[in-house]
């Protein structure tokens, strides 16, 4: 049967076309529990790697934590340079080395290493994450802004206090939520 006017042309058109719609959703409807299984993969794989990641720092840094622990900061710092030296800009080192600088006093130093691992790894303000640093971000917070604060009133043109303040700053932002 051949279509012999205009209106039957354009309904086997429109037919052909439903067909083909029909037989791509029949098609990609059989591949969507495929999908639902690669999200699932993703997220193990996500999951797997932050796990073995965590393992690293604690094998990796714990030279570092049991001289932080024995109150050996000086000692810490040196060996933090060491592990710099061979695992360039990674952040946990960064975060680590932040801890010792406060116990030693040296507050903006202390500060923009922390802001340093914040920027490089959001993680570290993150409650629900097992990098999370809080307490210790939130200790530089606490002790900045009552030291730095004070400090930069008294002496306005000191760009390194102004500069150290700005990074406690960012530091409470970031811990109140805030993002870069």
């Amino acid at each position: 049967m051949i279509p012999r006017d205009r209106f039957d042309r354009i309904l086997v058109v429109l037919l052909l076309v439903v067909l083909c719609s029909l037989g791509g959703l029949l098609v990609t409807q059989g591949q969507s529990g495929t999908a639902g299984a690669v999200a699932v993969d993703r997220n193990l794989e996500r999951d797997l790697a932050a796990r073995a990641r965590l393992a690293f720092f604690e094998q990796t840094y714990a030279p570092v934590v049991s001289l932080q622990a024995a109150g050996n900061d000086q000692q810490a710092l040196m060996k933090l340079e060491e592990l710099g030296r061979r695992y360039p800009g990674e952040a946990h080192g960064d975060i680590l080395r932040a801890a010792s600088l406060l116990r030693l006093g040296a507050l903006p130093e202390a500060v923009a290493a922390a802001v340093r691992a914040v920027r490089r790894n959001g993680d570290y303000v993150d409650r629900d994450s097992p990098f999370s640093q809080r307490q210790v971000i939130q200790q530089l917070v606490d002790v900045g802004l009552s030291s730095l604060a004070e400090k930069a009133r008294l002496t306005p043109g000191n760009p390194t206090l102004g500069t150290a303040l700005k990074n406690v700053y960012y530091l409470q932002s970031r811990l109140a939520g805030g993002c870069e």
